[in-house]
């Protein structure tokens, strides 16, 4: 018997990878001469990288970079098994974890350290990227990036403008003479599970500013930036981006993305599922495992169980959950392609009980499970 092993990490208490051993530790103690096909999985989001290079055989590289408030701070990115892919979560640079709450501005935060992550990765050699875009402190149009790369915004005096939110509005010419041509050389994919435009009233400002410190003049003006940085990039490029879907993500990295590279965008977990080639392990499999931490009624909405079970029952492979909790409207999960989803704490407990057991819990309940799935 093959048994897949494809979860998501548990926030805050399991990696992917851990999530993948406790579980085989559990159906081990029923089905100890199974086949155990363990492959971490994220959905694009924090933990992405993580999953990517545990699923690979890759390694993380941590260095340090230009913080969103300028200031150096820790990041990482990942360098997966076969040494030519690298993978980077915006958030590890230009994240708001960097800018304590009483800080956040985003009309001062800067995308430049992303940017420095990047280069970083096609110095070690990379001929491919995955750029997660989420968790941004920053409403910056991706000029930061940019400029950390060898882009330059220019004021109508000739002038660098600040590489910030309030500086898109003073951009008046655009240089990518200096831009590091091996972007071109790149294959570069963008895992972005939204699909807000850049301006307006679904754009980044008005949906995302506000949760990164924007006041609502803080908004306007903002999106008054980014509208006008569209309108430069139109004439520069020849590209009309500002309604595009998507262009949104991440204050604007994805309008940086698509104007100034060849990248492509897709869902996050299309995306990681094509690179660990989930598939191919599913095609002589007989059962497959899943979850994350809290499966509810989001979980249907491009999740990594969602992803997961759609990829299985293009096998006719049963599918079944495991989960920290299970919130409301989990059944939801039961039309789109999950057979079972259970939770691993066995008792009331505290939410840092469920943290410290988690490893435990989802042991005992894989057990439970694999004694339920040897009666069929």
């Amino acid at each position: 018997m093959k048994i897949i092993i494809a979860p998501d990490s548990f926030k805050e208490s399991l990696t992917a990878k851990q999530v993948c051993s406790a579980i085989e530790v559990g159906f081990k103690r029923v089905f100890p001469d199974a086949q155990y096909v363990s492959v971490p999985v994220a959905d694009g989001g924090e933990g992405t990288v993580q999953s990517l290079v545990d699923a690979t055989n890759g390694k993380i590289v941590e260095l340090t970079v230009t913080g969103p408030l300028g200031i150096p701070v820790e990041a990482f990115y990942g360098l997966l098994g076969d040494k030519q892919t690298a993978v980077i979560e915006m958030a590890a640079a230009s994240g708001l974890d960097h800018v304590p709450a009483a800080q956040r501005d985003p009309k001062i935060t800067s995308s430049y350290g992303t940017g420095e992550l990047i280069k970083a990765a096609l110095d070690s050699g990379v001929k491919k990227l995955i750029i997660g875009l989420g968790g941004s402190a920053t409403n910056d149009g991706g000029i930061g990036m940019l400029a950390a790369l060898g882009a330059r915004f220019s004021d109508c005096e000739g002038q660098s403008v600040s590489l910030n939110g309030a500086g898109l509005q003073h951009i008046q010419a655009i240089d990518i003479s200096q831009l590091d041509k091996r972007l071109a050389e790149c294959q570069i994919s963008l895992a972005c599970d939204v699909d807000n435009p850049l301006c307006g009233a679904n754009g980044a400002s008005a949906i995302f500013g506000p949760q990164k410190g924007a006041s609502r003049e803080d908004v306007d003006l903002l999106d008054a930036g980014l509208l006008h940085y569209s309108q430069k990039i139109k004439t520069h490029f020849n590209v009309d981006l500002q309604n595009r879907s998507g262009m949104g993500a991440a204050g604007g990295m994805g309008v940086a993305f698509m104007a100034f590279t060849n990248a492509t965008m897709q869902t996050g977990i299309k995306l990681v599922l094509e690179t660990v080639k989930l598939n191919a392990h599913l095609q002589d499999a007989n059962l497959v495992l899943t979850g994350e931490g809290r499966i509810d009624a989001q979980t249907v909405h491009g999740k990594t169980p969602m992803g997961v079970a759609q990829c299985a029952k293009q096998y006719n492979l049963p599918v079944i959950a495991i989960a920290g909790c299970l919130g409301e409207g989990h059944q939801a999960v039961y039309d789109c392609g999950i057979d079972a989803a259970f939770a691993a704490t066995p008792k009331a407990m505290s939410l840092q009980e469920a943290f410290d057991n988690a490893s435990v819990n989802v042991s005992n309940l894989a057990e439970n499970i694999a004694r339920a799935y040897n009666l069929t």
